[in-house]
C-alpha cells in the first residue's frame, strides 16, 4: 500500500511552496554536496539565478537520489525571509523549518520529474510523492559493495573517495585491473593498478586529472577538459588481487582484458 509525503509529512497550504529539485549542474551532483557539506547544500536553495525560481514564502528541498532512478532525498523545507534584487547570486535570505529536521537525509520519495527547470509549483506535484523508504539515518554516502560489484561513474567515484573511509580502505589494500568506459562513444580503456596504495592511488589520480597520465586519454582531456570526464567516464573493476599478488601477474592479466574486450583496436589502449 503505498504512503503519500502528504500522509508523514503535511503541509496545510503547498500553493504558499516552491518546490526545488536539486539535479546535477554541470559540475556537481547536490546529493554529493549534501552528504560533504550541510552548508554548501543550504546554499544551493540559497542561490537565486536569471529567474525568481523561489517566489513564494517557502521552500520544498529534494535531492536527486542518483544512484536510483526517479528518486528524491528530502533535503529540507524553508521560510524565505528576504530576497535581494540580483541574479547569479546567493539572493534568498532562508531559515529551516525545525518541523523538517527530522526527515532530512532519511525520506526517500519517487517521482517522476516534471520537466528540467529545478523549481515548481508545489501544489502540482505535492500528492504525487511516494514514501520509498525512511533511512535510520541521514544519508552519509554509499556503501561499500564488494570488490566484485563495482560499477560507477564519476561523479559517484569521486564522491565516495572524498567521503566513505569503507571504500578508502577496501581499495587502498587490493591490486586489480579495472575498466574505463566512456559513455558517450562506447570506447573502453583497461588499466591496472599496483604498488603499495593498490587501485586507491590509481582512481585517486584519475579523479584529479580525468585522464591518469595514459597516452589516449591525456589527448582526449586536454582536448575536452575534466567536465568531459565527469560526464562520460564509468569505472569497474574487473579483478581483484590481495596486496601480496605479483605484478607481473597483474599485468598479465590487464594484457588479457585488452584482447578480449579489443580495447586496443577499438578503444583507448595502445600497447
Amino acid at each position: 500500500m503505498e504512503i503519500k509525503l502528504s500522509e508523514i509529512y503535511p503541509i496545510r497550504n503547498p500553493e504558499q511552496y516552491k518546490l526545488h529539485l536539486a539535479c546535477w549542474n554541470g559540475t556537481h551532483q547536490p546529493l554529493d554536496v549534501f552528504v560533504r557539506d550541510r552548508k554548501e547544500w543550504e546554499g544551493w536553495n540559497r542561490w537565486c539565478g536569471t529567474r525568481n525560481d523561489f517566489g513564494r514564502d517557502f521552500i520544498l528541498a529534494f535531492i536527486d537520489f542518483y544512484p536510483e532512478k526517479e528518486r528524491w532525498l528530502f533535503g529540507g523545507a524553508y521560510r524565505v525571509i528576504s530576497r535581494k534584487p540580483v541574479r547569479n547570486d546567493y539572493g534568498y535570505r532562508i531559515e529551516l523549518l525545525a518541523e523538517s529536521k527530522p526527515f532530512i537525509g532519511r525520506l526517500k520519495l519517487s517521482l517522476k520529474r516534471p520537466g528540467r527547470a529545478k523549481a515548481f509549483n508545489l501544489e502540482k506535484y505535492y500528492n504525487k510523492f511516494i514514501v520509498t523508504e525512511i533511512l535510520a539515518a541521514p544519508y552519509t554516502g554509499e556503501v561499500f559493495p564488494g570488490y566484485d560489484r563495482i560499477d560507477v561513474d564519476f561523479p559517484r567515484l569521486e564522491q565516495v573517495l572524498h567521503q566513505r573511509p569503507d571504500w578508502r580502505t577496501a581499495l587502498e589494500n587490493a591490486k586489480g585491473v579495472y575498466l574505463i568506459t566512456n559513455r558517450r562513444n562506447g570506447k573502453r580503456y583497461v588499466g591496472s593498478a599496483y604498488g603499495a596504495s593498490g587501485v586507491l592511488s590509481r582512481w585517486e589520480c584519475y579523479i584529479g586529472t580525468g585522464h591518469g597520465y595514459t597516452d589516449e586519454l591525456t589527448r582526449l582531456i586536454s582536448r575536452r577538459g575534466l567536465k568531459y570526464a565527469k560526464r562520460n567516464f564509468r569505472f569497474a573493476l574487473l579483478e581483484y588481487f590481495s596486496m601480496k599478488t605479483d605484478d607481473d601477474f597483474i599485468i598479465q592479466r590487464e594484457k588479457y582484458w585488452k584482447d578480449v574486450l579489443l580495447s586496443r583496436e577499438r578503444g583507448y589502449n595502445r600497447n
